[in-house]
């Protein structure tokens, strides 16, 4: 048999305002527990919530991002349960009337291709307080310092087939909320979360199957695994004569596994109803237009214009803008030398592996864009080679200082003294009568990689400082007058 995954992604977006959705309480991170809590956030008799206008056109903003319908009118209601996390007993959400209704996102995949992922509707809530499990002897903490905090929730239609689809999908609204400056997207302190909707059919059916939600996935690479392993459990039920149960589950990225939450609630469990102390909340044309004409230059439209402006491919081009630091990194280093490949290469190469082996953002990298550009400048104009300049750039990387430095004071400035390295290719030659004689045998397709051997010994004794190209020039000359 052949089976089909079908994914949808609920995807929870800390707004990066000031203060609370109805209260005037501070977001800042970091702060000690419940320090940040105030009455309004508890709902405590006596108070009243006043709507955050901030987080309103933060949410419209999102949604010209996406392309989505606009609510003119927008809705709170009450949505009750009970958590030890949230003492009111509900949550202020929306549900029928949302900020944002239906919209699109491209997403591009590794192979090339790319899809659209259909976004059913993305709505404004208050954030939950945080439950605490450690170091309580055994007891559970409350941190309500994050009660009240404003969030979107983005909920996609089931369009993604597939791990790698979701991970895309979800970078990619990562990248949109990042560039708007709405939110930080910092999945790691929870300023994103994601909930994955995940179920299995036959291949060519069109009923979908029972779904199971995965919940508070907090990294790109842990909503890939649960995916996987999630789909996999499902399949294997099947198959051995199971059934798939509605129900919430968590993933263990210890274990690798999906363990059972508990049963999946559905609306009318919740009990929503208008909430009684909010009006609701209506938007005109011009607010919404003067939000739109405010627009930082998006991820797509960065993309195109890179592979347009700087002859980068499409790929390439896509890659660099996903973040708004990786971009500005670009386009700062590519300004001072005027070579965009070079800088993509380098960028691609040799500093993506330097912050993933450091385990940190371009933002922290320990090399900045003008240190790039001057070490590919000095590629460019035949100081260092290649080679060298990956020792120089790790040399940068460890505090040594700019290319200029570290070159001068390590001495790797690159020789292209033609009488220098004439010297060196006679002393090779003159110790290479085997080789010699094999290249004077050889048939004259065969030559070219045959001088191999003489150039590895030519960079061996220049401890890698000669010219690649005077090298080659000089050494096939003197080969050839052996003939």
């Amino acid at each position: 048999m052949e089976w089909e995954i079908v994914i949808g992604l609920e995807v929870h977006v800390q707004l990066s305002t000031q203060s609370k959705l109805f209260s005037g309480a501070s977001t800042r991170f970091g702060a000690a527990p419940n320090t940040q809590a105030c009455a309004i956030d508890l709902a405590m008799p006596g108070t009243l919530p006043v709507p955050n206008e901030e987080a309103f056109r933060y949410a419209v903003m999102f949604g010209l991002a996406m392309n989505a319908e606009i609510g003119k009118r927008s809705v709170f209601e009450r949505k009750n349960y009970f958590y030890p996390d949230l003492p009111k007993g509900y949550q202020t959400t929306q549900l029928a009337e949302p900020i944002v209704g239906s919209g699109e996102i491209e997403i591009h995949l590794e192979d090339g291709s790319s899809k659209k992922v259909r976004l059913h509707h993305a709505h404004l809530e208050e954030d939950a307080g945080k439950s605490l499990h450690e170091d309580f002897h055994g007891m559970s903490g409350i941190d309500l310092n994050r009660a009240g905090t404003p969030l979107i929730e983005i909920v996609s239609e089931p369009d993604m087939r597939s791990a790698a689809e979701a991970v895309a999908y979800l970078r990619k609204v990562h990248s949109i909320v990042t560039y708007l400056g709405i939110s930080d997207g910092d999945m790691s302190q929870g300023s994103m979360r994601c909930d994955a909707n995940v179920s299995v059919r036959l291949k060519g059916e069109e009923e979908l199957g029972t779904r199971t939600e995965l919940k508070n996935i907090n990294s790109f690479r842990f909503v890939e695994r649960a995916i996987k392993i999630e789909a996999q459990r499902q399949i294997d039920l099947i198959e051995d004569g199971g059934q798939v149960v509605q129900e919430t589950r968590l993933y263990d990225a210890d274990k690798n596994e999906t363990r059972s939450m508990r049963s999946k609630e559905v609306a009318n469990d919740y009990r929503y109803f208008p909430c009684p102390d909010l009006l609701p909340v209506e938007l005109d044309d011009d607010y919404i237009e003067a939000i739109r004409k405010q627009l930082p230059e998006l991820p797509d439209a960065k993309s195109a214009r890179f592979a347009s402006e700087y002859g980068l491919s499409a790929y390439d081009a896509d890659l660099l803008t996903q973040e708004r630091a990786s971009a500005e990194f670009f386009e700062a280093a590519a300004g001072q030398c005027g070579q965009p490949k070079l800088v993509a290469n380098w960028m691609m190469g040799e500093l993506a592996a330097l912050l993933n082996r450091e385990e940190i953002g371009i933002e922290q990298s320990p090399v900045s864009a003008a240190q790039l550009a001057g070490l590919i400048e000095r590629i460019v104009d035949n100081t260092i080679s290649s080679k060298i300049a990956k020792q120089v750039f790790e040399a940068i990387a460890n505090g040594e200082g700019d290319a200029d430095t570290v070159i001068e004071k390590r001495g790797l400035k690159q020789v292209s003294d033609t009488g220098a390295i004439e010297q060196m290719v006679d002393e090779v030659i003159a110790n290479s009568a085997a080789q010699v004689e094999n290249y004077r045998n050889a048939d004259e397709a065969k030559r070219p990689k045959m001088m191999g051997y003489f150039v590895g010994q030519i960079m061996k004794a220049s401890k890698g400082q000669a010219n690649p190209q005077v090298i080659n020039k000089i050494l096939k000359e003197k080969l050839d007058a052996l003939l």
